[in-house]
Formats: C-alpha cells, sequence, structure tokens
C-alpha cells in the first residue's frame, strides 16, 4: 500500500471522485498529507475518504427555548441540510464529528431524535464516529439508533497516519491534532475602515482548529494564537488570511 502522502497526491490529482470541491483551500501537513479546508465549514481528507465537522450543537436551541429563551427555529433541519451538502460534495465514506455534537441534555429529546433518526438511515453507508467533547459528557451519548462509533480524544481516525483526532485544541509531538471547541472568527477589514467577523479554520504548532458547524453556535472570545495562519470562511469560498492580521 504506498504512504499516506502517495496517496494524497494520487486521489488529488487522478481520481475524478476527489476533486476538491469549489471554494476549497489545500493544507499540506508536515507528513505530506493533504487536507481540503471546505467552506461548508468542514475539513476533507481525501485519501482517508474522512471529512471532519466541530461543534454542531445539536439540540442547543431547543434547551434554550426550554429554558424560555426566545430563539430560532430550524436549526436542527438547517444543520441537516448542511452536512448532506458536506457529504456530497465529498463523496466522503466516514463522516467525524470533533465534539459537541450534542449540546445539553435538556435539548436531547425525542423531537431531535425524530430528526437525526431518518437523516441518520439515508446515509446508513456513512461510517459516523463522535470523538466526545465536553457538552457531550454533559449530554449523555447519542441513542444507538444512530449506528455512531464513539472515541475519546486524541482518536486515530487512520491507524498509522500521523493525524489525530480530538475536541479540544492540544499538541501531540508528532502528529497533526483536528479539534474544536475554539469556534474561532477571524476579523476582516475592508478599505473603507469596515470590518466583520467570519468563521475561521485556526493552523499552528500541529493543530488545525475547525470553526464551529452549527448553525446557532456564536464565536468565541478566544482569540486564536498571533503566530497562527487563520483561514477566513467566506461565502463559497476558503480564503487565506495574514497571520496576525
Amino acid at each position: 500500500m504506498p504512504p499516506v502522502n502517495a496517496l494524497d497526491h494520487f486521489f488529488t490529482t487522478t481520481s475524478p471522485k476527489h476533486t476538491p470541491p469549489a471554494g476549497a483551500c489545500p493544507l499540506a501537513l508536515p507528513s505530506g498529507t493533504l487536507l481540503w479546508l471546505l467552506p461548508h465549514r468542514a475539513v476533507w481528507w481525501p485519501s482517508a475518504d474522512t471529512v471532519f465537522v466541530a461543534d454542531v450543537h445539536f439540540g442547543k436551541a431547543a434547551a434554550f427555548r426550554r429554558a424560555g429563551q426566545p430563539v430560532p427555529q430550524g436549526t436542527t433541519a438547517d444543520n441537516l441540510a448542511r452536512l448532506d451538502a458536506v457529504l456530497a460534495a465529498t463523496d466522503a465514506q466516514h463522516l467525524v464529528f470533533l465534539g459537541d455534537f450534542l449540546h445539553a441534555r435538556g435539548g436531547a429529546q425525542e423531537p431531535l431524535w425524530q430528526q437525526l433518526l431518518p437523516w441518520r438511515q439515508r446515509h446508513a453507508a456513512v461510517q459516523m464516529t463522535l470523538v466526545r467533547g465536553n457538552h457531550d459528557r454533559h449530554a449523555g451519548d447519542p441513542p444507538a439508533q444512530l449506528a455512531m462509533a464513539l472515541a475519546d480524544e486524541p482518536w486515530p481516525p487512520l491507524p498509522g497516519a500521523p493525524v489525530l483526532a480530538g475536541h479540544h485544541p492540544q499538541a501531540v509531538a508528532g502528529h497533526t491534532v483536528l479539534a474544536g471547541h475554539w469556534h474561532p472568527v477571524v476579523r476582516l477589514r475592508g478599505r473603507a475602515r469596515d470590518a466583520l467577523s467570519a468563521p475561521c479554520f485556526g493552523w499552528g504548532d500541529g493543530q488545525l482548529v475547525l470553526p464551529a458547524f452549527g448553525a446557532f453556535t456564536g464565536a468565541s472570545p478566544v482569540a486564536l494564537p498571533g503566530h497562527w495562519q487563520p483561514f477566513a470562511v467566506t461565502p463559497g469560498q476558503v480564503v487565506r488570511v495574514p497571520a496576525g492580521g
């Protein structure tokens, strides 16, 4: 079997099935492994046939409504539609959730499962793994009917490859760790002295932190380290932003 980086080269240069989606931005890891940062707020690893998302927070809006807060309806349907788009764009055979699949026990109720179970059945051929995050530990594991493998961090999605999956950003010698938790954003400034915040990927110190995938998650006050490379998620495109800018 060819080494992982050779497979990356093969799949991204000769196989139509592994053509990167429009607007994707390549990221070559020190090992030679090639990842694609997607405008869907996901990371695609073609040679492993795997796609990663972080911080979906299913049930968050429902938990807020149970607490009497006026929050939007339809966030679960929106999240599922965007997950459909990720799988359609990549044809991935493995979907990995990098923690905080569920938000709270109060939102993990029957109405949520009534939406998630038919979605899971439509994607029965796709392997799915949840690397537990801090919210998952409080909310509890998803029901067995979702047919989702469960793992604790850091977890190797492809044994033998120097890539680990986690929820909390962390450095592991000799590996690149994919994580979430921070819900990172970057400030983009225009020529007219205007500015806006955009979700972003953060890359540095052997770690790749994904933006929050969930439709009702918000941003984090945690700033990326100044020497890290941010990649802004703009409509339809991932854009490299000057580090520290």
